[in-house]
């Protein structure tokens, strides 16, 4: 509701059974009058602090643990450049788990694809990195096993198994991992899990910056002086629109 406290008002012609005149005019906050934080603020990361939202807070929460009241969950939002809560923001981790159960049913648990495992060897040095998705081509010395009967990559209708996989190199001696040394199952429910995770990083404006901020945005809502004007909070304005039924 503070979000809405700062939004400046508008005056439109009344459509209610019950007025007098055509001069009647019903007074209501101004939902197009929006703004957003200046592309060029978003790049300055001295501006901001990068947090990780806990499980389970909605902007609210978040508000109210950082700047110190839950009024200010619009400058969560807005500092954040999140326009749709349902989308943008993480689910909790019981409503993730709902939400995949309902999408994949008894697939939940399926594997959708295989990535890679981090692989060093015996002085810390990387040899594989962990993550990369596999597919049925090489990707950084992962290896797709060949059927010799066929010439192909052991793959069944375009996935990986995950024994179909080796990785060689040398380390004190030539060296082979394949299988579940290389490469491991990602899930339906891991995949939705991790999308959501990458929600709940988001940056925030330093609580040092939020009064300049605020005084902008009051700044930014005062009206012009046009033909509609009224005062700084107020025009009026023709509602062409909307017609009686």
């Amino acid at each position: 509701m503070g979000y809405f406290r700062e939004l400046p008002n508008l005056l439109y012609q009344s459509f209610l059974p019950s007025k007098n005149s055509s001069l009647d005019y019903v007074e209501a906050k101004n939902l197009f009058r929006r703004t957003k934080l200046r592309d060029d603020l978003q790049n300055i990361f001295t501006l901001f602090d990068k947090y990780e939202i806990p499980d389970g807070y909605r902007p609210e929460n978040v508000a109210e643990d950082y700047y110190g009241s839950d009024e200010l969950d619009w400058v969560v939002l807005l500092t954040s450049n999140i326009v749709n809560v349902r989308d943008e923001w993480p689910l909790s981790s019981r409503d993730i788990y709902d939400y995949a159960l309902n999408k994949y049913g008894d697939e939940l648990n399926e594997t959708r694809f295989y990535e890679t495992k981090e692989i060093k060897d015996s002085k810390d040095r990387l040899i594989l990195p962990e993550g990369q998705v596999v597919d049925n081509k090489r990707i950084d010395g992962v290896i797709p096993k060949i059927n010799p009967e066929t010439g192909q990559p052991n793959i069944n209708a375009g996935q990986p198994n995950m024994v179909d996989f080796y990785i060689e190199y040398y380390d004190n001696g030539n060296q082979r991992l394949e299988g579940t040394d290389v490469i491991t199952g990602i899930s339906n429910y891991i995949y939705e899990v991790r999308l959501n995770e990458k929600k709940a990083s988001i940056y925030l404006l330093k609580p040092s910056y939020l009064q300049q901020f605020l005084n902008d945005f009051r700044e930014v809502m005062i009206y012009g002086r046009t033909s509609q004007y009224v005062d700084d909070d107020l025009i009026k304005t023709e509602n062409t629109n909307i017609t009686m039924p």
